[in-house]
């Protein structure tokens, strides 16, 4: 996938160059090892730079590209590469503002590029007087709880070699924009659980999309937070991850194409009416899907194209 070119940024780096010593050279040594040296210099020179497509910022999906064969890790965490050098990284709500990613190339050569992502503002909501069996779910329905997510988090780090990331993406339903990425609320004193998705209001029956393409990796139909729920295995880390759907149109092993219809919007689990929460991750990281789908207008998604929403 070549990265748009608006959205291209270069990285500073700095470069690490290993020098060898030669005992006892020969000319056929020499030669070989001035031909190394001169491949290593044309490759930093120009395919060693690193870039990114997407929002530095916190919460942030970014989309990668480096010289192809090359490795990447992002602060000593190795990241899945594809044969041609593309890869994304995620960035969590409150990840650190520097960063280091370190790249090596098929010679050998290293270079390293610090990156500062920018902080964001949430929107934190207090709340006083809420009764405390609103706030705490029954202790009954804790080992349930707890196994659900066990669950959700192991799906969520499936590792495939999947690129229906690369793509771009698309939204999942077509509405108003009504809960956002990040935001929290604060109940009696004690901060609830940010919000990692972003909330889109349609009525109860409304198509939902494949933002991008991808497999199946989870579908159950009544999770006790999230009711109907369901999980898209993009590849390379990134998934996506639908809440309180009123039905099911795919299930788990299922491939699906950018478009395909998978489910209709609900009000399942706990939920105060029918929206879809759309949410993404990077692995174990969640990141805002605001970061990488097409711009909101005026507060709503864009129209469904008319190519989506086939089966």
């Amino acid at each position: 996938m070549a990265i748009p070119r608006k959205t291209r940024r270069s990285i500073d780096c700095d470069a690490t160059n290993q020098s060898r010593s030669v005992r006892g050279p020969s000319w056929p040594m020499l030669a070989r090892l001035l031909a190394t040296m001169l491949g290593a210099w044309a490759l930093s020179s120009s395919a060693l730079g690193l870039e990114l497509s997407g929002p530095q910022q916190q919460g942030a999906l970014l989309i990668g590209q480096v010289a192809p064969g090359s490795q990447v890790w992002l602060n000593e965490k190795a990241v899945r590469v594809t044969a041609a050098g593309q890869f994304a990284m995620g960035f969590g709500r409150e990840a650190e503002l520097e960063q280091r990613v370190r790249v090596q190339s098929p010679v050998g050569q290293t270079t390293v590029h610090n990156l500062t992502l920018s902080q964001r503002e949430y929107d934190i909501q207090r709340i006083e007087g809420v009764p405390s069996r609103t706030v705490t779910p029954p202790q009954e329905r804790t080992k349930r709880i707890r196994r659900e997510a066990g669950r959700v988090r192991e799906v969520r780090a499936t590792d495939s070699d999947l690129t229906g990331f690369l793509a771009g993406f698309v939204w999942p339903a077509e509405g108003r924009i009504s809960g956002v990425y990040g935001s929290q609320r604060v109940y009696n004193g004690h901060p609830g659980s940010p919000h990692y998705g972003v909330d889109i209001a349609a009525p109860r029956g409304a198509v939902v999309i494949a933002p991008a393409s991808g497999v199946v990796t989870l579908a159950e139909p009544n999770l006790f937070y999230s009711g109907g729920t369901l999980i898209i295995d993009h590849g390379h880390g990134v998934s996506s991850t639908f809440l309180h759907l009123d039905s099911l149109l795919v299930e788990p092993g299922q491939s699906v194409k950018q478009g395909d219809r998978i489910a209709r919007v609900g009000s399942t689990g706990r939920s105060t009416g029918p929206h879809l929460d759309w949410r993404m991750n990077w692995y174990g990281e969640r990141v805002d899907p605001v970061t990488i789908a097409p711009p909101l207008q005026e507060g709503h998604t864009p129209p469904l194209l008319k190519t989506d929403g086939r089966k």
